[in-house]
């Protein structure tokens, strides 16, 4: 499987996620219709299927789970000075809390499927200054997964998303 990180600072407005990197699954399903009952058996759930902003945006209260069920798009990752990414139907990109994400270009076809770590509700903030610091207080809080999204107990998740325990 080929499956590309992503890391990202804070660039003053989009805080991102300074330990766990953003991870886009090449191709992962062949039949993506079976996305969301796999990320609900791996407990991401509270889904929902719809296109992604194109604006800047960014959830710090959970991590966020986007699946591509059809067409493709040029995403702009880690916010105005990012990376843009091409996604196409059977993608699947796991953004970690505080990661700035948006849509350039899409295909009239494109659609994602998003889901949340146990479900969880999300916020959606654009970098307001009046957003911070409690929205990186936030972002801090956020415990990594249970479980990887497509993979369960195993997987690019749990390999990519370690970090160093302060005592």
């Amino acid at each position: 499987m080929d499956v590309k990180t992503f890391l990202f600072t804070d660039d003053g407005s989009i805080p991102n996620h300074r330990d766990y990197p953003a991870l886009l699954y090449r191709g992962v399903f062949d039949d993506p219709s079976g996305m969301r009952e796999t990320f609900a058996h791996n407990e991401w759930t509270n889904s929902w299927v719809n296109g992604v902003f194109d604006y800047h945006h960014y959830h710090s209260n959970t991590h966020e789970v986007l699946g591509v069920l059809q067409g493709e798009a040029t995403l702009q990752l880690g916010g105005t000075n990012g990376d843009l990414v091409r996604v196409r139907l059977g993608d699947v990109l796991v953004l970690p809390a505080g990661t700035g994400h948006r849509r350039i270009e899409a295909s009239e076809d494109f659609q994602v499927i998003g889901a949340y770590p146990d479900g969880r509700d999300y916020d959606t903030l654009t970098g307001k200054t009046e957003e911070r610091p409690d929205n990186v207080k936030r972002i801090e809080q956020v415990e990594k997964p249970k479980f990887d999204p497509v993979f369960g107990t195993t997987g690019p998740l749990h390999e990519a998303w370690t970090k160093e325990e302060t005592l």
